[in-house]
């Protein structure tokens, strides 16, 4: 289990887009973190914007895209999925450039239980058909914090 992960990600459970004209500022700070910083409204798909903000801030490389697909360049797969490895789903159609990116807190037989940004337009955890998961990715730490925790 990665629980640094899981930790960050659920420090945010409940932040939510703002409708209309006005916008989530925190959201925006999703996009500023993974070098987006030129997105300047909370309308955008944030999906993959949010699981770069958890990366990163837990210590990770992350995608650096905005692309929910992206993330299946980014650690390593797994087949034995733990709690906090990436999920990465297909949305429309399995050869679709679209999908779905967040953090794994549990799966059953038939359905993955995700902790993602733009579920609904919050940060919360939803259940999709496990049918939908294209990959597991488990995370890799980034050297560079690695190496400041460990020699502070």
């Amino acid at each position: 289990m990665n629980s640094k992960l899981i930790n960050v990600a659920l420090g945010e459970y409940g932040v939510t887009e703002i409708q209309g004209s006005n916008h989530n500022p925190r959201v925006l700070e999703y996009f500023k973190a993974s070098g987006h910083d030129w997105v300047k409204d909370d309308e955008m798909a944030w999906c993959s914007a949010f699981a770069n903000y958890v990366a990163i801030t837990a210590g990770y490389i992350g995608s650096m895209a905005l692309n929910a697909r992206s993330w299946l360049k980014v650690g390593i797969p797994t087949s034995t999925p733990q709690i906090g490895d990436v999920v990465v789903l297909w949305r429309e159609s399995r050869t679709s450039w679209k999908g779905h990116v967040g953090f794994l807190i549990r799966e059953t037989d038939t359905h993955v239980y995700i902790l993602g940004g733009n579920q609904g337009n919050k940060v919360c955890i939803t259940m999709y058909p496990k049918g939908r998961v294209l990959e597991y990715r488990r995370l890799i730490a980034n050297a560079s914090s690695y190496n400041l925790i460990k020699y502070k």
